[in-house]
């Protein structure tokens, strides 16, 4: 099966709010991204309305993330997905994957109008990323621990080659519940895979509970940094607290950002609700939703 073919205008759009971005001065940059993400809010109640699935509440808590890696910091290019010098992305928490598809279609690797697809009878979107169809998936995900070690082993693909590119995977943080992932980051530390970078959507809530009440994480930041790894601790929601965590290792480790966030960020009667982590608002409340993410 081929990839779905780019949206060229979509894509030069990108590379210039990107540049853009880059250049700017801090309030208008966060200004843009913000724009950027409530933009992408407002595409992921649509599609979850649409299709009467999803994970609503970790698509809101890691919008900001998404949109600050790939407009903030990334190397990518939306009409050359293959790129060999790319940076690679993996969203390790693959339900969110309409999170992660709203972002691509923003920055043109598919036309936006795919996005109605999402979650339809053969649709290329379906509920979680897939790298045959899916421009931007740089590896299928949704079995929960295994994002870490794939972009461990994308980190040290690049060291062994000596090339620049850098690796960024998102994880949920029940996620982190999973030994695989600590398996992944000790080897990272041992390696020294300065180019690779985790960050943490620290919402607090995993399916069905808080993640303190299901399996204790904190300290989250000391466990990362036992393991070897140069930590940022950020709020999750500020565009430019993300950037700057973003910006590569200092000390020659990998980087882990703890993003503190908000499930359901941006719709008042979805955030920190337990209930929102796979409930589909019905008609009223998707209105509502839509009517506060218009601001």
């Amino acid at each position: 099966m081929a990839l779905l073919p780019a949206d060229p205008a979509a894509a030069a759009a990108y590379r210039e709010t990107a540049r853009r971005i880059r250049e700017s001065a801090a309030p208008q940059a966060a200004a843009e991204l913000g724009r950027i993400a409530t933009d992408v809010r407002r595409s992921i109640v649509t599609m979850i309305d649409r299709a009467g699935l999803g994970h609503i509440g970790g698509d809101l808590s890691v919008t900001d993330i998404l949109v600050t890696c790939f407009y903030g910091v990334m190397s990518v290019d939306p009409e050359r997905p293959r790129w060999e010098h790319r940076d690679r992305f993996v969203l390790s928490k693959g339900h969110c994957a309409a999170a992660l598809y709203s972002t691509l279609a923003h920055c043109g690797f598919f036309a936006p109008a795919e996005l109605e697809t999402f979650m339809a009878p053969l649709s290329a979107l379906n509920g979680h990323p897939n790298r045959v169809r899916v421009p931007g998936i740089e590896t299928n995900t949704g079995a929960l621990g295994h994002g870490l070690p794939v972009a461990t082993g994308c980190a040290l693909a690049a060291r062994l080659d000596g090339v620049p590119w850098r690796t960024f995977v998102v994880l949920g943080d029940g996620e982190l519940q999973e030994g695989s992932n600590w398996e992944a980051a000790m080897a990272a530390a041992h390696h020294e895979l300065a180019g690779l970078t985790a960050v943490v959507d620290r919402n607090r809530l995993q399916q069905g509970a808080r993640t303190e009440e299901t399996n204790r994480l904190d300290s989250l930041a000391g466990k990362w940094h036992s393991f070897g790894w140069e930590v940022r601790e950020v709020d999750g929601h500020d565009h430019l607290a993300l950037r700057q965590a973003l910006a590569g290792s200092a000390t020659g480790r990998p980087v882990a950002v703890i993003a503190n966030t908000i499930k359901g960020k941006g719709v008042s009667f979805m955030e920190d609700r337990v209930e929102w982590h796979h409930k589909v608002p019905d008609p009223a409340q998707v209105r509502a939703a839509l009517a506060e993410l218009a601001g």
